[in-house]
């Protein structure tokens, strides 16, 4: 039986199970049954709120995803490289690690307002430690070799070392922490949306629970998984499986 029947029929029975237990223990509008939560997902393609919503919340998403790749790896750079960095930033990069995001918008409202700026600024941060501290330990476990082999050969200790060498061979340290950076940046963008104005996934949850709909709250979060889901397995899945091909790594799997 392929992987692709197997989740079929587990999603099959997990319907059936799902529209059992509401007419079983009825949960009434607590819990929405399956058909309305599929007439909520026709109402909201129809009407355009969920595209739109979907829309804006990956716009947001992208833009803070892609700085805080920027920043992350960069700060992990500096981390590998420098000695006193590590000692004091790099402390304390671990310790924001461990605060929500979401601690922060209360900061970036009274410094950017209620708006998109407050929402990119904590979806930002939710992401970029975690891959400041992946690409710290990706170009950590360079084997030195490989830096003095290209020094060797004219790539000098900036920014072409960096590029040529470094990002190549901590490859597959990185690609974990985009993923997982991925996955917390998902969180900060919804948690601020909850709160910021506009459309988004998170602002329309909030919409949602203003109107005790509950089936619009379940189509949110169904939305949130499967966008989440969809371009882990499609995007870095793939690519972290290229990279461990290309490593030689691909046999470690289980």
């Amino acid at each position: 039986m392929s992987t692709a029947l197997r989740r079929t029929i587990f999603l099959v029975l997990l319907l059936i199970a799902w529209e059992a237990g509401y007419r079983i223990f009825g949960w009434g509008w607590k819990f929405p049954s399956v058909s309305q939560t599929l007439q909520a997902f026709y109402d909201g393609i129809v009407h355009g709120e969920l595209l739109q919503a979907a829309g804006a919340s990956m716009l947001r998403l992208l833009i803070s995803f892609a700085l805080s790749l920027a920043i992350g790896t960069t700060l992990g750079f500096l981390f590998a490289r420098y000695r006193l960095l590590d000692d004091t930033l790099g402390f304390l990069v671990v310790s924001l690690q461990t605060i929500p995001s979401i601690a922060w918008l209360p900061f970036a409202i009274i410094w950017f307002g209620l708006n998109e700026t407050s929402v990119i600024f904590i979806t930002t941060l939710g992401a970029t430690w975690t891959m400041a501290l992946a690409s710290r330990t990706g170009i950590k476990n360079i084997p030195p070799i490989y830096l003095r082999a290209a020094q060797t050969m004219g790539t000098g200790n900036g920014f072409n070392l960096f590029l040529q060498v470094m990002i190549p061979a901590a490859f597959p340290h990185l690609i974990n922490g985009v993923r997982t950076a991925w996955a917390f940046a998902w969180r900060a963008l919804v948690a601020g949306e909850l709160i910021a104005k506009g459309a988004g996934l998170g602002q329309l949850l909030q919409d949602g629970r203003n109107l005790g709909d509950t089936s619009l709250m379940l189509c949110i979060v169904i939305i949130i998984a499967v966008l989440g889901t969809v371009s882990d397995h499609f995007c870095f899945k793939k690519l972290e499986d290229k990279v461990l091909e290309r490593y030689g790594l691909a046999g470690s799997k289980s």
